[in-house]
């Protein structure tokens, strides 16, 4: 086994949220859970990614009880769970000496958000070395406000306002931005058919 799985993000605190109802993908949990089985199934490690934010009061705030993962998912036992404070999965954690032990080169990469936390993570991951594979059904993302946009706006304003950045153009844009340069770009119904990675 050199592969590892990383699920970024996909708890409790983005479904608890107001921006939800824009997500570009609600079930995104069901597609985590194939890539999961898809993982078992192969012997490759399943590593788990939570983000938190101590101390702030909001939905990332651990004391609120959010920061969990989606009820959907079940990490199976000697399965890593990470918690990080920073955008991608490796700058705060002990991701990458976990990774290293285990002799792991290759990573598969989902979670939430596309273009912040699960980008990000792509990103150090190759610059690092590895070998990336970004499956970008089995990630989800809501829509980007204008940076000039007041802040503060119902879900409604923000889909009403027509600077706002779509959630499929983030998708879209990321997918553009990564392949090639930082990861090979596949979906969960192409590695289901076998059209994945060599091993």
């Amino acid at each position: 086994m050199n592969r590892a799985l990383i699920v970024i993000d996909v708890q409790e605190s983005f479904r608890a949220g107001p921006q939800w109802e824009a997500i570009s993908d609600p079930e995104i949990a069901g597609k985590v859970n194939r890539l999961v089985r898809l993982a078992r199934a192969a012997g490759d490690l399943v590593v788990w990614v939570l983000h938190s934010e101590p101390g702030t009061g909001g939905l990332f705030d651990p004391a609120l009880g959010q920061v969990r993962l989606m009820e959907e998912l079940r990490r199976a036992e000697g399965e890593p769970l990470i918690h990080k404070t920073s955008h991608n999965a490796f700058t705060t954690t002990n991701l990458q000496q976990l990774l290293t032990e285990r002799g792991i080169g290759e990573l598969t990469v989902c979670g939430i958000r596309t273009e912040q936390c699960v980008e990000t993570t792509t990103r150090v991951a190759a610059d690092l070395g590895y070998r990336v594979t970004f499956v970008v059904d089995a990630t989800a993302t809501g829509p980007i406000p204008h940076r000039d946009a007041p802040t503060g706006r119902s879900v409604a304003e923000i889909l009403a306002d027509p600077r706002t950045l779509p959630a499929e153009e983030v998708v879209r844009r990321t997918e553009y931005a990564l392949s090639g340069r930082f990861a090979t770009v596949t979906t969960v119904g192409r590695l289901e058919a076998g059209a994945a990675l060599p091993a």
